[in-house]
């Protein structure tokens, strides 16, 4: 049923997709054969479904990803209604069909919805976690040395504040070994140890991490798992459930191309009154999962868009997806291999790759700024722990035309090079 306000439908045609784009999207779906990852004729529908730029090439979708067209068409419409009256609209009205969204990402994630809070992005999600634990001088928590740095200023902090002890797993990425990665937490792990934070999908290289399998050897020793899923979340096929973590923290305006400025946590109902928020609410001590977005007035037209974008999101399918992400790298990377000087810094392992990876060429100087200026390609500067090149992340509207046209770049800045040296 919908709801009229101020000459705008709420609740229908706001939070559902437009009969068309929905009908087409289906019939396209019902005739994909078995290899639908490479059926171009979908995917290009998808493309069309985005206001992506005719000129500028973006392949920095790990950074943040733009909308689809329904998903910014949901906020602008959210804007228009809230100036009607915004302290009417947002705090009286619309503030309850959160509740609506809250339940849908829920069930998405596997997880109660008394379980999920929204706010802005990982960071925002993954320090209030971090600053809200209960930690005493000498207690352990084990990170790694390709976490985000936001998250590891926060523990720095906790080191300063509290005189916590930090252990920090040393890994040497790319890694194709499974039992290697879980092998080198568990060896960090003590009776000290507290916590542990797992990167799901490493944001420097796409390295996956088999979060679910060190998950399991940390609870085995009864220590508390976060999750950093800031790259994961719609972007791989899972649920939140699947790692029986305590704590997780995403951003939804990357892979889930939701609003910007949207994020979540997800924090288990029994560790919610032990958590302290970062904004007090009347009781800070409450096992209501909504102390944590105690924010004053923030963007409620983009977090009821949340919804528009999971919609998109599970027409094309959680599993389609990430096979289709990961063709998408797969089929870039192998055309580079012969260029000379091509390095790659990403997992081989397809388990543990993704969308993103991280390459150089050896002997160009300044990669990034030549595929910006000469060839309008928009990628990201990646240097931490030995790993120097630019990070190449396409998108579902990302087309197989567009990667010929980053490797070709490639190739013509490679011979330059090599021109230069003769």
């Amino acid at each position: 049923m919908s709801l009229a306000f101020g000459g705008v439908a709420i609740g229908g045609p706001l939070l559902a997709f437009s009969p068309k784009t929905k009908k087409n999207l289906e019939l396209l779906i019902a005739e994909l054969p078995n290899a639908e990852v490479r059926n171009e004729d979908f995917w290009g529908f998808v493309k069309q479904a985005y206001s992506s730029s005719g000129s500028l090439l973006n392949l920095n979708n790990g950074g943040v990803s733009p909308q689809p067209k329904v998903v910014q068409e949901s906020f602008i419409e959210y804007y228009k209604l809230f100036n009607q009256a915004p302290s009417y609209y947002m705090w009286r009205i619309m503030t309850k069909e959160i509740e609506g969204v809250r339940q849908k990402v829920a069930e998405f994630s596997g997880v109660n919805a008394d379980e999920i809070a929204f706010n802005r992005n990982t960071t925002e999600g993954l320090d209030t976690i971090i600053h809200g634990l209960n930690l005493s001088k000498g207690d352990e928590v084990v990170i790694g040395n390709f976490d985000y740095p936001n998250m590891r200023q926060a523990w720095n902090q906790r080191v300063l504040r509290d005189g916590i002890d930090l252990k920090i797993v040393q890994l040497q990425l790319p890694m194709n070994d499974e039992d290697e990665m879980v092998q080198a937490y568990v060896g960090r792990f003590s009776k000290k140890t507290k916590y542990v934070l797992l990167t799901h999908v490493i944001n420097w290289t796409g390295q996956v991490l088999p979060v679910k399998r060190i998950a399991e050897e940390a609870n085995k020793r009864g220590i508390s798992v976060i999750v950093d899923a800031a790259h994961s979340f719609a972007h791989l096929d899972f649920k939140v459930s699947d790692f029986n973590a305590d704590y997780l923290g995403t951003s939804l305006h990357k892979w889930l191309c939701a609003p910007f400025g949207t994020g979540m946590i997800y924090v288990r109902k029994g560790k919610i009154s032990e958590l302290w928020p970062s904004f007090s609410p009347p009781d800070p001590r409450s096992d209501d999962i909504r102390k944590f977005e105690n924010l004053g007035t923030r963007n409620i037209g983009a977090e009821l868009s949340i919804g528009k974008a999971l919609d998109f999101h599970e027409l094309i399918g959680s599993q389609r997806k990430a096979e289709r992400l990961l063709y998408l790298r797969n089929y870039w990377i192998q055309q580079a291999q012969d260029i000379d000087g091509f390095q790659s810094f990403s997992p081989n392992n397809p388990d543990l790759s993704c969308a993103l990876a991280t390459v150089d060429i050896k002997g160009v100087e300044k990669l990034g700024q030549q595929l910006q200026a000469k060839y309008n390609i928009h990628t990201t500067d990646i240097h931490h722990e030995g790993v120097d090149g630019v990070r190449i992340t396409p998108n579902v509207y990302t087309s197989l035309k567009d990667l010929d046209r980053l490797v070709a770049a490639f190739r013509s800045i490679a011979s330059k090079r090599s021109k230069s040296q003769e």
